[in-house]
């Protein structure tokens, strides 16, 4: 049987609160995990990519990122071994830490492609990175791209609470990952049936 996918919910600065998508999302999904760090309001590059790793690397299993903001960037910065456990990651509305001073410490931002499918939504009115730079994080990191109209920071002020849109791009991640996770599967197993006959 093949390995369930976790699900890890990256928030950005100051966290995600009650009534966000990302909070909501992880009530109704079983496998959900959020990571947790241990300063919100002082984010420090390190600490939050380590918290990040950490949780990750804890169990064996595939992993699929729902990352909001100052996460999207968290997850570009993570090192080798925990991006092998990536199968998947919706990247919503990331931060630009280069013009924002709080979140200076994850600047620069890193620009190589991520290994692994992924799907970038931003708005065209996200008063904390336009949407030209998201775009170009986009072509980086070779995501998919869904622009927003009017959309705000993708969050509880700008009216999204469970967010049926960016639901369905994280099932389209799961699916993938489960198909990929049975194919990974068959071919490990094929051997085994033609030793048996043999």
């Amino acid at each position: 049987m093949a390995q369930h996918t976790r699900i890890i919910i990256v928030p950005g600065w100051r966290d995600s609160g009650p009534g966000h998508w990302q909070t909501l999302w992880q009530e109704q999904l079983p496998q959900a995990e959020r990571v947790v760090q241990d300063d919100w309001l002082t984010p420090r590059r390190d600490a939050w990519v380590q918290a990040l790793e950490r949780l990750i690397l804890s169990r064996p299993e595939p992993v699929v990122i729902a990352a909001h903001s100052l996460g999207c960037i968290t997850t570009a910065h993570l090192g080798e071994e925990a991006t092998a456990r990536v199968q998947g990651a919706l990247l919503v509305a990331p931060a630009d830490p280069e013009r924002r001073g709080a979140l200076a410490d994850f600047a620069p931002v890193p620009y190589a492609q991520l290994p692994y499918r992924s799907i970038l939504v931003a708005s065209n009115t996200d008063p904390y990175c336009p949407v030209r730079l998201a775009g170009a994080y986009a072509r980086a990191w070779g995501s998919e791209f869904v622009r927003l109209q009017n959309a705000g920071h993708i969050n509880v002020e700008s009216g999204h609470g469970h967010w049926p849109l960016g639901w369905g791009l994280l099932q389209s991640l799961l699916e993938d990952a489960r198909v990929a996770a049975e194919g990974l599967q068959s071919a490990v197993l094929a051997p085994l049936s033609l030793s048996a006959r043999a």
